[in-house]
């Protein structure tokens, strides 16, 4: 069956007239601006910051274009993912009477958001070495089911997805389809970003939070069709993204380089630490993980987790997830946040 957006879009958004800034309003050159009751001496900052910022951040997004491989007009810039994910809800589901498909253990926002926007949550948990349930995806879904969530590199597991598991259902859910490649640069797998034009139902988020390091700008991307950004930047908030966070990221975006060299570093610290810590006894298994992060299961993880805390070392105490019981996440930090780590550990007893 053809996939039509329209059939999936709440009526209230069909019918929805943004808020329309006089920038928005305004084309060609101007030189005096007196049209947004901005404060037109300037801020108390060395930076000035008392205009408003471009609603659709087209500098980031060329940059991004230039990078990423996809043309500007189909990303859309969010106030980190999390907006990304709101907005999708706000934008397919009907409070009340519309759901969505999550693959626990997997990012809790999915959840979050849901519950938020008053919309159910039907859970299809991944399989016991932490792939897609395909089959239990397309039995869960039906006639309401709008979005299905796909976390890949996931969290908190580490790996990815099948590829050709993902395929599978993008061919056949009803849908739309949001991978989560927040994860994807210390991935071996390629992104999905260039399936944009066979999958009409696919919308792919990544973020400059992880391996870009701007996690304090709250900066989350997706890439969809330019129909589908056209409804994100419907929805969205006139300024969602300030011009602050949109000059450093522009910034940043110059230093693919370091990026790379610092991608290089963590995947190298990643199997260093995997090894030191499968040599402690309290650890019981280490997940194979394309993330900058590793899943590891331990003897007892609430002790493990409540000792490095006394320490001054804070991880992730996952057991209460799903298939995650006495598992605890590590982020790989610095050569020496690890060495003390492991030093911490092996005074654990």
């Amino acid at each position: 069956m053809e996939f039509n957006l329209n059939n999936l879009v709440r009526e209230n958004i069909k019918s929805l007239k943004p808020y329309s800034s006089a920038r928005h309003e305004f084309t060609g050159k101007a030189s005096v601006f007196l049209d947004a009751n901005e404060n037109a001496f300037g801020s108390p900052l060395e930076e000035n910051f008392n205009r408003y910022p471009d609603p659709l951040q087209w500098h980031v997004k060329f940059q991004l274009a230039r990078i990423k491989g996809v043309p500007a007009e189909n990303i859309f810039i969010g106030n980190g993912s999390d907006e990304v994910i709101d907005l999708a809800y706000r934008i397919f589901c009907n409070p009340k009477t519309d759901n969505v498909i999550i693959c626990p253990p997997t990012y809790g926002m999915y959840q979050v958001s849901a519950d938020i926007n008053d919309v159910q949550v039907k859970k299809v948990s991944l399989t016991k070495d932490f792939q897609l349930d395909v089959e239990g995806i397309l039995n869960a879904a039906d006639i309401n089911t709008k979005l299905l969530f796909i976390c890949s590199p996931n969290n908190p597991t580490g790996n990815n997805m099948n590829r050709t598991d993902v395929e599978t259902l993008l061919n056949n859910f009803k849908g739309i389809v949001i991978i989560d490649e927040a994860y994807i640069n210390y991935s071996r797998q390629k992104t999905f970003t260039q399936e944009l034009t066979e999958y009409p139902n696919l919308i792919v988020m990544q973020t400059l939070s992880k391996a870009w390091g701007l996690a304090a700008l709250r900066m989350g991307i997706a890439f969809a069709s330019m129909d589908m950004i056209d409804l994100f930047n419907k929805v969205k908030p006139p300024y969602n993204i300030n011009e602050a966070s949109q000059q450093l990221a522009l910034e940043a975006l110059q230093n693919t380089q370091q990026v790379n060299d610092w991608i290089k570093t963590v995947v190298q610290e990643k199997e260093k630490l995997a090894t030191a810590l499968s040599r402690l006894p309290f650890v019981k298994h280490i997940y194979p993980s394309d993330a900058n992060f590793i899943l590891v299961k331990v003897t007892d993880a609430d002790a493990v987790y409540g000792f490095l805390a006394q320490n001054e070392i804070v991880i992730r105490n996952r057991t209460k997830e799903i298939m995650c019981e006495n598992c605890l996440r590590i982020t790989i930090g610095t050569e020496n946040e690890n060495k003390l780590l492991i030093q911490t550990l092996s005074s654990y007893e």
